[in-house]
């Protein structure tokens, strides 16, 4: 695993092999990585990683939060309650030299409860797939005030989700076993 593209392009991520299946990590494989930043780069979405404010839920190994660092976001905040992912994920940030722009929470995804800082304006959502846990995920931030209006949500599953009412699917794209949806959260 590596960075794709921005600042920190190249740089090497610590080693998962094949992911932690006891741990629920299943790293989002380079290639799909590149598609995800070029959709949203490159999309009709304006460029909603440059200086934002991200939320990378499930954030196991960090990847898709250390890439919106290295292309422009302003700082990420990762959600994981898994020990073995929140360790990777320190590693990471230290290879990054990203500790002053990223918090890393010990947190259950699906119940996020409120918010008391400001709303993010790009979430990942890269649940275990197949277990309904985007969908609590999804409905816990709306309803904790975790999304600035509008904010644009990639959600990662191997099936098509069902978000929840008022939240627009904006795309998606199947990559092998992974399909990437792109919503926009209420305005």
């Amino acid at each position: 695993m590596r960075i794709i593209g921005g600042a920190r392009r190249g740089l090497k991520l610590a080693e998962v092999g094949a992911g932690d299946a006891a741990a629920h990590l299943r790293p989002t494989s380079d290639r799909v990585r590149e598609a995800i930043f070029n959709l949203l780069i490159n999309g009709p979405y304006g460029n909603p990683v440059e200086g934002a404010r991200v939320l990378d839920l499930f954030a196991g190994t960090g990847a898709l939060g250390l890439e919106a660092l290295s292309r422009g976001a302003a700082r990420v905040a990762f959600v994981d309650d898994g020990t073995a992912a929140r360790a990777l994920l320190r590693q990471n940030i230290e290879k990054m030299q990203a500790m002053g722009v990223t918090d890393v929470w010990r947190r259950d995804a699906t119940r996020m409860g409120p918010n008391r800082g400001a709303g993010y304006d790009l979430v990942f959502l890269d649940p275990p797939y197949g277990k309904g846990m985007g969908e609590a995920a999804l409905a816990s931030c709306i309803e904790g005030g975790w999304l600035a209006p509008g904010a644009i949500v990639v959600w990662e599953e191997s099936a098509a989700p069902v978000p929840p009412e008022g939240v627009e699917v904006l795309d998606q794209r199947r990559y092998g076993d992974t399909l990437i949806t792109i919503l926009r959260a209420p305005a």
